[in-house]
Parts: C-alpha cells; sequence; structure tokens
C-alpha cells in the first residue's frame, strides 16, 4: 500500500513539471535575456527634497521673521520689550550673554532680526538675532531658557587682479575704476616706504593681485594683497607678500623689505600747501623768516601717525606758535615734529614709547595758524632737513639662506603681474593712438 502511495506522488510529480514545461515551450513563455532588460541608469531617480533654507542657521520656514535696524539710544530690553518679551527673560539673557557679548555695546545701525512662530493668531518670538558686524552675530533663545552664543557667517573670498593709470591721485583712479576704495589704502600702507604719495604724477600706474571678501554677495573688504606692482616717476617697485620668521610683510623682487626705518609722511590723502624753505612769507606775521618743515593741508581732526619708532620727548604747547605739538626722538640721528596739532591721541604722553604708525594726535590750526594743517619738522643730528629728502634705509631683509626659495616663490606672482601690465599698458596706448570714429 505505501509503495502505491509513493508511486502516486512521483506520477503527480511529474505530470506537474511536464506541464509547466509545454507551456513554456508552447506559450511562448522564455526566460528574459539579460542583454534587453532595461539599463538600470535610465530609471528615473528620484531625488531626496532639498535640505530647508535657513537664516543664521534657524530654519526659516519655521517662523515669521521681522527685521530691522538698531534705532538712537535703542538698547536690549527696549527692543525686545517692543516685541513682547517678558522683562524677566530679557534679564536673563543679559547676565547669560556676559561671556559671549556684552549687551551694552549693541551699536546705533547694526542689523536685527526677531524669529516668532504664530499661536492663536498671536506672535511668539522665539528667537533674536544681532549682527555684532559684517561676519559674526549673536543669538539668544527667548524661549526662556537662556541659550545665548555667538557663530559666523559663511565669508566667500574671490581672487581679483586691478590695474589703473593715475590721473590725478590713487584714490580718485581706484574710485573711478570702480574698485573698493579700502584698496587704495591698502596700496598706500604696502608702498608708504617706496612712493610718495604726496608726490604722485600723471601717467603713474599700479597693477595689483589680491582677495576680496563678500558675506551674502556684498563685499565686506580687502582681504588679502599678494603681489603689488606700482610705476611711479617712470620707477617700478614690486611688492610680494611673504613670511618670514612667523611674520608676514612685503619685500621687493630682490628680498629687500619695503618697510624702511620711516614713513613717507605722517598723515594720509592731503596735499603740501607750504614746503621746506630759508625765507618765507609767514600767513600770519607777514614777515619773512624760514619755515623748517613741510605744511600738509587737511580738515582738522585727520588722524597724525609717528613716523617711525621711537621715544617722545615733548607733548605740550609751543609757545613761539607752534600749538599743541609732539617730537619724537627716533634713534641718535633723527628727530620728529608735529605741530598745531587739535589734540593728542588717548594715552599719548611723554617719555613713551610709540611704534611706526601709531596714531599720535590730529590736524588742527593750534597756535599761529590761517587754517588746519600740519606743520611737520625733520632733525638730523639736531640740524633742520628738508623732510622730502630723507632717505630711510630697508630694514628685515630675505635672509641669504632662504633667498632661493624666496625668488621660486615670487616668480609666478612678479609674471603674472608683468603680463597683466604690459597687456592693459598696450591695449591702452592703441585706444589712445586709434584714429576717433564719428557716427
Amino acid at each position: 500500500m505505501q509503495k502505491k502511495y509513493i508511486i502516486g506522488i512521483v506520477i503527480l510529480i511529474l505530470l506537474i513539471f511536464s506541464t509547466f514545461w509545454c507551456y513554456r515551450h508552447f506559450s511562448g513563455l522564455q526566460t528574459p535575456d539579460p542583454s534587453n532588460l532595461p539599463d538600470s541608469l535610465d530609471l528615473v531617480v528620484v531625488p531626496p527634497p532639498p535640505p530647508p533654507e535657513t537664516l543664521y542657521g534657524i530654519q526659516k520656514d519655521s517662523f515669521i521673521i521681522e527685521s530691522g535696524r538698531i534705532k538712537y539710544a535703542q538698547n536690549l530690553a527696549s527692543l525686545l520689550t517692543s516685541h513682547d518679551v517678558d522683562y524677566s527673560i530679557i534679564h536673563n539673557l543679559a547676565i547669560a550673554s556676559k561671556e559671549v557679548f556684552d549687551v551694552r555695546r549693541i551699536k546705533t545701525g547694526n542689523k536685527y532680526t526677531v524669529f516668532s512662530s504664530e499661536k492663536d493668531s498671536t506672535l511668539v518670538p522665539e528667537w533674536f538675532v544681532y549682527e555684532i558686524d559684517p561676519i559674526e552675530y549673536l543669538v539668544m533663545s527667548l524661549k526662556g531658557d537662556t541659550i545665548v552664543y555667538r557663530d559666523k557667517k559663511e565669508v566667500i573670498t574671490q581672487r581679483k587682479t586691478a590695474i589703473g593709470v593715475i590721473e590725478s591721485s590713487l584714490w580718485n583712479t581706484i574710485n573711478d575704476n570702480e574698485l573698493n576704495p579700502n584698496l587704495a589704502l591698502d596700496l598706500s600702507d604696502i608702498f608708504a616706504w617706496t612712493v610718495d604719495f604726496f608726490g604722485i604724477e600723471k601717467g603713474d600706474h599700479f597693477t595689483v593681485v589680491y582677495d576680496e571678501e563678500y558675506v551674502d554677495s556684498v563685499s565686506i573688504g580687502i582681504g588679502e594683497i599678494h603681489a603689488a606692482y606700482f610705476n611711479h616717476r617712470k620707477e617700478a617697485y614690486y611688492a610680494f607678500r611673504y613670511e618670514q620668521d612667523s611674520i608676514m610683510s612685503f619685500f621687493d623682487e630682490n628680498g629687500a623689505s619695503l618697510r624702511k626705518a620711516f614713513l613717507k609722511a605722517p598723515l594720509k590723502f592731503s596735499r603740501i600747501s607750504s614746503r621746506f624753505s630759508n625765507s618765507r612769507l609767514h600767513p600770519v606775521l607777514k614777515i619773512r623768516r624760514p619755515h623748517r618743515g613741510i605744511d600738509y593741508a587737511a580738515p582738522t581732526g585727520t588722524p597724525v601717525y609717528a613716523l617711525g619708532d621711537g621715544r617722545i620727548t615733548h607733548r605740550a604747547w609751543d609757545t613761539k606758535g607752534g600749538g599743541n605739538y609732539i617730537k619724537i626722538k627716533h634713534n641718535s640721528v633723527y628727530t620728529t615734529v608735529y605741530m598745531h596739532l587739535s589734540g593728542f591721541a588717548k594715552g599719548i604722553k611723554r617719555g613713551m614709547l610709540v611704534t611706526q604708525g601709531q596714531l599720535i594726535g590730529y590736524v588742527g590750526k593750534t597756535g599761529l595758524a590761517t587754517g588746519p594743517h600740519l606743520d611737520f619738522r625733520v632733525y638730523k643730528n639736531g640740524r633742520p632737513m628738508d623732510p622730502l629728502k630723507m632717505e630711510a634705509p630697508p630694514v628685515e631683509p630675505i635672509y641669504e639662506g632662504r633667498m632661493e626659495q624666496y625668488l621660486q616663490y615670487i616668480r609666478p606672482w612678479k609674471n603674472e603681474l608683468d603680463s597683466l601690465t604690459t597687456g592693459y599698458m598696450e591695449h591702452k596706448k592703441e585706444t589712445t593712438d586709434s584714429p576717433a570714429t564719428h557716427l
């Protein structure tokens, strides 16, 4: 009986298998050819949803956002109470923020933003953001948990080049070419020891490779200047940014430092109203007498800087007509004097050491003066000399052992400066020489 049962099962399996084989063979059912399968690359892939948009790291679509500017005499308390923030929360935030940011330093005109949620048709403020500067901002939770922290916006750096030909002044050329005005200040600082910016001549030209920094697509200033070229009175001056002894400075194409013992002038962007003379008609006394210095005409309050490192020997009032004045002894050879100051910089006093470029006072018209100006004088070995004829030796050159490395580093920068300058000047000459086209 058991044997018949087993035979029956085997026959049943054979019938099922043969039925399936016949169905495939006669119905056209075939095993798919892998070569005919659709390429997986042709399949439509649904991308993941984009990340939620944020502002100051806070998800925007979760809040109603209000922005404004700090008003005159407005402080944190008056600002947040106007947005219905409980005073106890404000008080706790002011205490919690002491180690992060002193809220008493909130400045008029700076931007702020309040993030609020809507509950029962009422706005409930939850976050407050104050922009400390174009990059840094302060975030405060308004939910009673005293979360306070600082963060930074992303800064985008763009490499740029600029070329300009002087028509009147460096400042005007930068402005006419719609360049960042800080570029004029930076170039004047770099070449302060080699280029006389009070003696700029028409036709002088410059080329510079630099970084400009952007936040929220808005320029926030000049970053690093990598290389610069200035042609002044047909003399070529190069500047390359390079680090030596962990100090970043500028050196020329031969490895000499652009930093000299003295600045070319003690103030920026002015004009010479009176030069060194052995016989000048005094504008107030109306008599002729020697004028042992240079008068720089400038608005009252214009910053005045120390020409070089030294010690202040006098900070006083000159009874002979010089008004407020400062005298600095730089070394055993040179002494400089700054007269007619409207005031002295904070902390400046007799006997203190000052560094090159340090703010020491402000242009004025104290003493015998018809208008605001700086009477600047230089003494060499105790004798007055023409400040415009003073030469200062370079300092801190590239070490001999590093010269080959330095020259290799600056080679591509110099090639780029030369190529840009040559191309621009040739194009400008062709444009100038070509006959005018009349429509």
